[in-house]
């Protein structure tokens, strides 16, 4: 039959070859330069967070060398008194002389006190104080006509502070009124 009708295509949009137009090509290259853009991106963003993490274990590496040594000039500090108290006690096997002992003790007591005092570690004082638990433990009362009540009358153990914090407690007997 002669009566049919030309098919057109529907899917014609005028092009007559499939190779990629002008356009075509500068959106590719747009969008190539888009991807390399965003790599380079991620990629500085990938150095950057590694250089990050490397930056905080080499620091805590140095914050764990720091501490590990940090009490490192005290003890050069403390040995010469170490010292002092070999020689005391080298003396005292070879003399008589207690006198002369007991002196060598208490210079190596007044040594000692002073390299804590360097270090900001100082005595808590105690005795003829009012009884304060911020700093002092009591070990016990005893009847006393000579201090006031809750006063320290004797200090069985030496207390410190190491700048504001206290190293230890000083322990305490502490004054109570007498049952007369």
């Amino acid at each position: 039959m002669s009566d049919s009708l030309p098919i057109e295509n529907d899917f014609d949009d005028g092009a007559t070859d499939d190779a990629p137009t002008r356009e075509d090509s500068a959106e590719m290259d747009a969008l190539e330069a888009m991807c390399r853009d965003r790599d380079e991106e991620r990629d500085k963003k990938l150095r950057a967070l590694a250089e990050l993490e490397n930056y905080r274990m080499r620091v805590n590496r140095e914050r764990i060398e720091t501490l590990k040594y940090a009490s490192m000039d005290l003890f050069r500090d403390l040995l010469p008194v170490w010292d002092n108290i070999n020689r005391t006690l080298e003396a005292a096997e070879k003399t008589p002389n207690l006198e002369a002992i007991v002196e060598g003790v208490r210079m190596i007591e007044q040594q000692f006190i002073a390299v804590l005092e360097k270090y900001h570690c100082t005595k808590i004082e105690a005795v003829g104080q009012a009884f304060d638990p911020n700093y002092h433990a009591s070990v016990a009362q005893l009847p006393s006509d000579q201090h006031e009540p809750n006063d320290v009358m004797h200090e069985t153990q030496t207390g410190f502070m190491l700048h504001d914090r206290i190293v230890r407690p000083a322990q305490v007997v502490l004054a109570k009124e007498t049952g007369n």
